[in-house]
């Protein structure tokens, strides 16, 4: 075992080798983001293959989201147990068995058994990235290092939307989870090869089980509350009373727990902290409405609109370009102006792409769906690192890792709530707009009987032309229950503002905290 004392961090990389190690570190970061995005918009052929509802396969995407956020928190842990090269190494691999596990998954309970499975494992592997890359450059391109890690981050958003429409149209969907398998092995491998003889010291700790129990069981119990509030009418449910009740028992005995224990698994103390609560929370609540609109667009489009998983990838496919082009300037320049500045622009433009996208109708084609999407790369560039900077002012280097790790696990968390309660919304919103438009198809209306004569004249049986003007009305109330959600989502991310101007302009940051900042997201 390493002595954690006289251990002296090993000197930079150089030339090929730190050229191949860049590689490798940000090809495995590259195909953890991937995995978070690519299933979006093979939801719709998931659920079909499988036999569940659309709505029921968000579970796909939630349910990694989980067990990522609960792993995030143990990072710290892990990496001092085993070595940081050790388990960023046995991260890939177990990543890579996962994938496959799913691909071969014959039904929906086996599938989210096998992308908690993913998440978890895959916890580690972005934390770890950053500080395997960091360790590989000299202090003064530690800089430039995060950037070109951070655009792993941003192309993977662009590229899994499309690849994953591709796949699914023109292969099959267990494919988005097999394309990993090579993929993982050529990083792991190219990892462990440059590495291994860089491996950081370990060290015997306690683990805080009881935190991390119930950090398990109160997260579980609120997402699956709330991905089966909607199936089983919320709290007119005994299921769901129950979950609840769980959730927040567990959540309280959670935060008096981590609050007295010595070794906790989160340090809540952080929360003391104005800077780091009003920026968790502002980073987190915009995500998880950024998040779930990201997952309601597809759906929508595939659902109702006609779109293949390949068009609807198409659709969502420029998000990031702007943010990739812009995040560089965004990142020179944060430290001459005041961050606060960035993310009220960021909170702005994502308000105003979400006005643009509740005024929708199903008329809208392509380009007046893609308008806004591109214009969201603005809103992108400019709301991780100005926030992270926020959120991570004024602690102390020793601190860094912790709060990062806690910020982190709240905005993972929040992303997957997103996703539950926007697709939750969306569907009562549907079904209140059907009913609201069904009541005008009664024979005192022209317009209602006029058109089923139309229908009637074109050779449609009575009991088809119904079932015409039915399929019409539901294409209308999604439409308009989904432009409800993007309309609230868009005043939700004006009244975050204040939340921004609540934190204090930091001061000059230390590098520890400037590089975690640059990195964070």
């Amino acid at each position: 075992m390493a002595n954690a004392f006289t251990y002296t961090p090993p000197p930079p990389l150089e030339g090929s080798a730190r050229m191949w190690g860049t590689i490798a570190l940000s090809t495995a970061t590259f195909m953890n983001v991937l995995d978070s995005s690519i299933a979006n918009v093979s939801l719709s052929a998931i659920a079909g293959d499988l036999g569940v509802s659309p709505n029921q396969g968000t579970w796909v995407i939630t349910s990694f989201a989980v067990a990522n956020a609960i792993s995030v928190p143990l990072t710290g842990w892990l990496s001092q147990r085993f070595g940081q090269v050790r388990l960023f190494t046995i991260s890939i691999l177990l990543f890579v068995l996962a994938s496959w596990m799913c691909g071969l998954a014959p039904n929906m309970a086996t599938l989210i058994a096998f992308r908690i499975l993913q998440g978890f494992v895959a916890g580690p592997m972005i934390p770890l990235s950053q500080a395997l890359l960091l360790s590989s450059y000299p202090k003064a391109l530690a800089g430039t290092a995060m950037a070109m890690w951070a655009m792993t981050t941003l192309i993977a958003p662009v590229v899994g939307p499309l690849l994953g429409g591709w796949i699914t149209d023109n292969i099959s969907w267990p494919w988005i989870f097999y394309i990993n398998i090579p993929v993982g092995f050529l990083a792991a491998a190219a990892t462990w090869n440059l590495y291994r003889k860089r491996e950081t010291p370990t060290k015997q700790l306690p683990i805080d089980s009881v935190g991390l129990a119930l950090l398990v069981v109160w997260v579980g119990a609120l997402q699956i509350m709330l991905d089966k509030g909607k199936e089983l009418d919320w709290f007119n449910s005994t299921e769901v009373q129950i979950l609840a009740a769980v959730a927040l028992v567990g959540f309280m005995f959670f935060v008096a727990w981590e609050l007295t224990d010595k070794h906790p698994v989160t340090d809540l103390r952080l929360f003391a902290r104005r800077n780091f609560w009003a920026g968790t929370l502002a980073t987190s609540v915009g995500y998880g409405l950024f998040f779930g609109n990201v997952v309601l667009l597809p759906l929508w489009l595939q659902q109702y609109m006609g779109y293949t998983a390949t068009q609807a990838g198409f659709v969502l496919a420029p998000v990031g370009l702007l943010a990739i082009i812009l995040s560089p300037i965004v990142g020179k320049n944060i430290a001459k102006f005041d961050p606060r500045l960035f993310a009220t622009m960021a909170f702005i433009v994502f308000g105003i792409v979400l006005w643009m996208r509740s005024r929708f109708n199903v008329q809208a084609d392509e380009a007046t769906l893609m308008v806004p999407t591109i214009v969201q790369g603005i809103a992108m560039a400019c709301f991780f690192i100005p926030l992270s900077i926020l959120t991570l002012s004024g602690l102390t280097p020793d601190r860094i890792p912790a709060a990062s790790g806690l910020t982190n696990f709240v905005r993972i968390t929040a992303g997957a709530m997103g996703t539950s309660i926007v697709t939750t919304v969306w569907e009562s919103r549907t079904a209140l707009h059907h009913a609201q438009l069904t009541e005008y198809i009664n024979v005192g209306r022209q317009t209602a009987t006029g058109a089923l004569n139309g229908l009637a004249s074109a050779g449609m049986e009575p009991q088809q032309a119904l079932e015409t003007v039915n399929r019409l009305i539901g294409q209308q109330a999604a439409t308009l229950a989904a432009n409800d959600v993007f309309f609230a989502s868009s005043i939700m991310f004006l009244l975050l503002i204040p939340l921004v101007w609540i934190t204090q302009r930091p001061a000059a940051m230390g590098k520890a905290a400037a590089e975690a900042a640059a990195g964070a997201h």
